[in-house]
């Protein structure tokens, strides 16, 4: 398993200094069923906005 997952999404409320993902499960989702092409065909699941 990944030791450091990056974000970008600063209004993530797992979002962390230093783009860090700090949420206990990452969940990631295709678009076209249970295989993507791209990192387009793709979402990540896990992200919550802020409050």
């Amino acid at each position: 398993m990944a030791k450091d997952v990056k974000c970008e999404v600063n209004n993530c409320k797992y979002w962390a200094e230093g783009n860090r993902c700090h949420a206990n499960m990452i969940y990631v989702v295709s678009h076209t069923g249970k295989q993507a092409k791209n990192e387009k065909e793709t979402d990540c699941q896990t992200f919550e906005p802020t409050v």
